[in-house]
Order: structure tokens, then sequence, then C-alpha cells
């Protein structure tokens, strides 16, 4: 089993703690692996910094986050969202900084076209985000557009970080403009990677994984019930997931070679 570092970077506007239970659901498939969830710049312990309008900036953000804290690599990325945008930049700018990838329900330009990148069912209740100003109608809006099956108290704890750590309108708007113009490399980062996605995403329509994994000829992994929060919808199928992934791996690369005579 992995005896690495692994990073978990969120999504538009939400921080570590929307991770919930899931870093213990993973410990508990990776006992033996160090797993720090760390913020976006503009988003939950950083929300007073000013979020980039660059994934490549964001990616430097998060490099100085590890330097400061002792922390080398490779570590492996676990990433949704804008964070698995900041991930694929990260693994194509410093490879030999990341052990691998686990993308959950990403989309990249460049690979989709926008109508699937942002479901065009998911405008009406974005723009109601906008529109209210009440946080706990606000963070009501956003799970009924990520989840399928949140715990009762998730709302609860929304409500709770939005309130601790505010992200401005402007930084919301800034990290949007940062994804909407950040393309796909045109050659697959040199790093193992997996693909993870909800068939029931409302958000982001699950081609846009399944695109990638046949243009970068990755494994993907489809959950039949959950939304675009799959760690929240089901924490242990994504860690189990990501465990048979791992063991996969380890197996392919101890096997002995094969000999002909």
């Amino acid at each position: 089993m992995s005896t690495a570092t692994w990073i978990l970077l969120r999504g538009l506007t939400r921080e570590c703690g929307h991770w919930g239970d899931f870093p213990r659901q993973l410990a508990a498939h990776l006992p033996a692996a160090r797993i720090l969830a760390i913020d976006l710049p503009g988003n939950g312990a950083l929300h007073r910094q000013t979020s980039p309008t660059r994934i490549e900036d964001m990616v430097q953000a998060c490099r100085t986050q590890l330097q400061a804290q002792g922390i080398a690599g490779p570590c492996h990325l676990l990433a949704m969202s804008l964070g698995a945008m900041v991930a694929v930049a990260w693994a194509g700018a410093h490879p030999a900084e990341v052990a691998g990838c686990v993308l959950i329900n990403t989309s990249l330009r460049g690979v989709s076209p926008f109508y699937r990148r942002l479901r065009p069912s998911s405008y009406p209740p974005l723009l109601g985000v906008l529109a209210r100003r009440d946080p706990r109608a606000r963070e009501a809006a956003i799970l009924r557009l990520t989840s399928r099956t949140a715990p009762p108290t998730t709302l609860d704890h929304w409500v709770a970080l939005r309130q601790q750590h505010p992200v401005s309108p402007r930084n919301a708007l800034r990290q949007l403009a940062a994804a909407a113009r950040f393309r796909a490399p045109a050659q697959p980062p040199a790093v193992p990677m997996l693909l993870l996605s909800g068939r029931a995403d409302a958000l982001v329509d699950p081609h846009c994984s399944s695109d990638l994994a046949r243009r970068w000829h990755l494994p993907l992994e489809q959950h039949p019930r959950s939304g675009h929060d799959l760690p929240l919808d089901d924490g242990p199928w994504v860690a189990s997931r990501i465990a048979d992934w791992l063991d996969e791996r380890e197996r392919v690369h101890t096997a002995p070679p094969v000999t002909h005579e």
C-alpha cells in the first residue's frame, strides 16, 4: 500500500473543510499514507488572498505552501473540478513532483465543448446562487446542484464554513475566469492518472471525463448514482477505487518480466 503523501485540492470557491469525512475515509484505505488538504488562494484559510486568474499561478501557490511546510515530492494529487485543472497543470509543468493524479469530475477546454463543461441546465441555479444574499440559501442551492446523497448535517456545516471563511464575489469570478481560460496541454502529463466521475453530475457533464479518458488513454471509473461532489456522495467508493488503482499499479510494477524460450 502507498506510503506517499496525498495532496487534496477542492474546486471553485470550496475549501479544505468541504472534504467533510473524506480524508478519514481515504486514510482507512491508505493507512500508511500522509493525507493533507490545502486551500487555493482566495478560499478557506486563504480567503483574504486574491485568487489568481491563471491556473498556473494557482499551481505555484500550492507548491509554495508545500515548501513552507517542508513537504517534498513526489506527491499524489487528488483533486476535483477546478482543483483537478490545477493538478493537470502541476503534473504537466513539474512531473518530478507528482507521483500520480486522481481527477474527479473535471473538464478541460480543448477536450470537451463548453456546453458539457458547464451544463446549460445548471445556468439558472447558478444565477440563483449569485442572486441570493442569505448564506444558508446560497449553500442550499449549491448543495442541490452538486450532491445527490449528502449527509443531513452537510448544509449546516457548509453554512458554518461560509461564515468562517467567506469567499468574495471578486475571487469567485477570478477563479471562474481561470477555469474558463485553462486549456488542456497538447500531450498528457507524464504521470499516472485515474479519472473518477459521477453519472448524476448536474454541473459538469460526465462525458467530460470520458472525453478525457479517450483522449489521453486513461482509466475511468464512473459512479452510477453520485453527483458532482463525488467524495461527499460516496467517499468510501472513491477511496476504494483509488486503493484498487494503486494496487494494480503496484502489481504491474512488480510483475516479473515475460520471457520467451
